[in-house]
């Protein structure tokens, strides 16, 4: 008896380690939706969109900090981010609202020159 209950313990704990592995390896939320308006977006308005959200996300990771007191480095940031972007990486984003794989290294190097926080992976 003790045996299977071990053993449904183990295979629960299993189950629920593999789903949080294949939850964190996700590029994107599950029930996440774009907005159907980045596919006819300009691109300036694009990179405000990006602007906007890197001063929400970096005011949360930097405690304290003021959205409005972000605008400049932001700015840098989504300035840089959309000015290295390739046609393809810019139709991929217009697509599903979030930067692909090569897409992101450039955004976290544009983050690093911009002297702002990295999220925490």
């Amino acid at each position: 008896m003790n045996s299977i209950i071990r053993t449904l313990l183990v295979s629960a704990a299993m189950s629920v380690g593999a789903t949080s592995v294949f939850a964190a390896a996700s590029n994107m939320p599950t029930q996440y939706q774009p907005d159907p308006a980045l596919k006819t977006e300009s691109v300036s308005q694009l990179r405000a969109r990006v602007s906007q959200a890197c001063a929400i996300t970096q005011a949360r990771l930097q405690s304290g900090v003021s959205e409005a007191s972000l605008n400049r480095s932001c700015d840098c940031y989504a300035g840089r981010t959309m000015r290295s972007l390739s046609a393809d990486e810019l139709q991929g984003y217009r697509d599903t609202g979030v930067f692909n794989e090569t897409a992101r290294a450039k955004a976290l190097s544009a983050l690093d020159a911009c002297k702002l926080q990295r999220p925490k992976l």
